[in-house]
């Protein structure tokens, strides 16, 4: 059965509305409508990819060149998240009663970047993408860099421990502070896969030129490959991050490549292997060394998984015996990126005014507006719909095993079992208010 969330002709009116905004419009009511079109579009792209059925999200993104409002987008959230963000959890005179618009907003840097992923590999995609391609690619540097940061302090967590002293409303703050840190790992992920989709497509000499000179991408994917932040060791059990979850990874399968691994391991290969990449590249002694690490990770049993890999060691033994000669210094007007630069540019000096202003008239919402969004949102997450996206069967999501049993109230998480149910609670208890006061608020307004 072909499960849609829109038809052609609404994707194409939602595409050609898409808009930038500024800083001080995130949350506003039309910045949220915008947010519900492009979480419509998420879903009928995912749809229509994992179906190869008509990509007419696609292709209207392509034909309309939305795709650089979209890269504009995702990092105006990304900036709201690090400079706006913080001063809401420090002002003490906010004290929402529903952090669920705040939620949405974090959230919406994973749509675009889920959306984005679907689309990016096309070749059309990234060839429409433009100058904003560049942008993109300082976007996955910073979320690889990320990645690495988490890998190197990773340990005992302590999130989940609260001040019995903390008011309702710090808990409800450091509470979406949790919500943010974990989606930042999801984002991390998907970014990975965008950076290997440029690898596939990009000609431009400056695309190039950022990845190979400016952020040494080769040597950001050897860490990658060398800590592997989506695979750890958990009461002596091997774990992978798989489809959104942690999954218990058996003995026999400890050496199956994952779709991460592979994405890192492509990005390598066209990276090292493409001319234009080559030429551009400094072979010296420290990335020489780091490169070279990857010998000892290209086992029979990899390579037997991605043959393409063949060709790649092959480079790297060549690599052990000569010095390839360092890339020419020549004259050339290379474009820059400019959507981060601009956007704390324009707003330098003017984080903590924003927070105030949003606080006052876009964070505190009246009973008639909360009823508004909760009637929109519903609209959007459409259970039987989303359900349709799920890559297998639902997982418990406690200990990840196949789930048949969901949350009476919220009706958004499943469970094997009631021991797990309950054992979940406190993590699962905020997410499920939030999304039962939407629906209550819905349904209450449909009367």
């Amino acid at each position: 059965m072909n499960t849609s969330v829109i038809l052609p002709v609404e994707a194409e009116g939602f595409v050609q509305s898409l808009e930038t905004f500024s800083l001080k419009e995130v949350g506003s009511e039309r910045w949220f409508r915008q947010h519900a079109y492009i979480e419509k579009l998420n879903m009928q792209a995912i749809i229509n990819a994992s179906s190869m059925h008509d990509e007419f999200v696609k292709e209207f993104l392509v034909s309309y060149e939305k795709i650089p409002v979209l890269v504009h987008e995702m990092i105006l959230v990304e900036i709201w998240k690090h400079k706006v963000f913080p001063i809401f959890c420090q002002l003490e005179d906010f004290n929402p009663k529903n952090t669920f618009n705040l939620y949405m907003v974090i959230h919406h840097e994973a749509t675009i970047i889920n959306l984005l992923e679907t689309i990016m590999y096309h070749k059309d995609s990234c060839e429409t993408a433009g100058d904003s391609v560049l942008d993109l690619v300082d976007y996955c540097h910073r979320k690889l860099t990320l990645l690495l940061g988490r890998a190197a302090k990773e340990g005992p967590t302590t999130r989940d421990q609260h001040d019995p002293k903390a008011t309702a409303t710090t808990n409800l703050m450091t509470e979406l502070q949790m919500q943010s840190a974990a989606q930042e790992f999801e984002i991390s992920l998907k970014a990975v896969s965008v950076l290997r989709f440029i690898t596939d497509h990009t000609e431009s000499i400056s695309v190039i030129n950022r990845m190979m000179c400016t952020h040494n991408m080769p040597c950001v994917l050897v860490q990658l490959i060398d800590c592997c932040p989506w695979s750890r060791c958990k009461d002596g059990e091997v774990e992978k991050y798989i489809d959104g979850r942690w999954q218990k990874i058996t003995a026999e399968h400890h050496l199956t490549m994952t779709k991460l691994d592979g994405q890192v391991w492509i990005s390598l290969h066209n990276l090292l292997l493409k001319e234009d990449c080559q030429r551009k590249y400094d072979f010296n002694s420290y990335n020489k060394n780091q490169l070279l690490k990857l010998r000892g990770f290209m086992t029979e049993v990899l390579i037997d998984q991605l043959p393409n890999l063949l060709e790649l060691q092959r480079f790297l033994a060549h690599l052990t015996i000569t010095d390839p000669t360092p890339p020419k210094k020549e004259l050339i007007l290379e474009q820059m990126p400019e959507i981060w630069n601009y956007i704390v540019r324009e707003n330098s000096g003017k984080w903590k005014a924003i927070a105030k202003y949003q606080v006052k008239e876009t964070f505190s919402p009246s009973e008639n507006e909360l009823k508004l969004q909760a009637e929109r949102l519903n609209q959007v997450y459409n259970l039987d719909v989303m359900e349709s996206l799920l890559p297998e069967k639902p997982k418990c999501g406690c200990c990840g095993k196949e789930a048949a049993k969901r949350c009476s109230r919220c009706q958004g998480e499943w469970y094997c079992h009631r021991k797990c149910q309950v054992k979940h609670w406190s993590k699962h208890k905020r997410a499920c208010q939030l999304m039962t006061e939407v629906k209550e608020k819905t349904d209450g307004s449909a009367r």
